[in-house]
C-alpha cells in the first residue's frame, strides 16, 4: 500500500510520525532526532509533506520538509527529505530518501557553507 501515516524509524534512531494523508495527499506530522544521529541540540520539529497517490502508483515518491526545533534559537536549519517507498515480496514497507540541509548563513559571502 506504501501510506506514510504512522511512525517511521531511520537508521540512526530518528523517528518521524507521519499524520494521515488528507485528500491531496499532503501530511504533516514530526520528526525526532534519534540519539544515534548525534544532534543533541535538537528538539522534536514539525514537518510538512505530500506523496504521490498510493492508488495511481504501487510505490510512491513523497517529499517533506522539517523545519528544526533547537535549543540555541538563533540558530535556523532546514531539511528537505525526496525519496520513495518501496514494498518488499513480503509486504514490509521501506523508504528511501536523499535530503539537504540548510543553515542561516551570516551573508551572502557565506552562502556556500550554509547546504551539506
Amino acid at each position: 500500500q506504501c501510506l506514510l501515516s504512522g511512525s517511521w524509524r531511520s537508521d540512526t534512531s530518528c523517528r518521524m510520525v507521519v499524520s494521515t494523508l488528507d485528500k491531496d495527499n499532503r501530511f504533516s506530522g514530526f520528526y525526532l532526532p534519534g540519539p544515534a544521529a548525534g544532534y543533541s541540540e535538537l528538539l522534536t520539529s514539525p514537518l510538512e509533506g505530500s506523496q504521490q497517490d498510493a492508488g495511481l502508483v504501487p510505490q510512491p515518491t513523497f517529499s517533506f520538509t522539517v523545519n528544526w526545533r533547537l535549543q540555541d534559537s538563533k540558530t535556523a536549519r532546514t531539511s528537505v527529505f525526496l525519496g520513495q517507498c518501496y514494498v518488499d515480496t513480503n509486504g514490509e514497507e521501506t523508504l528511501h530518501a536523499l535530503w539537504l540541509l540548510r543553515e542561516a548563513a551570516d551573508s551572502p559571502a557565506e552562502d556556500w557553507k550554509g547546504t551539506r
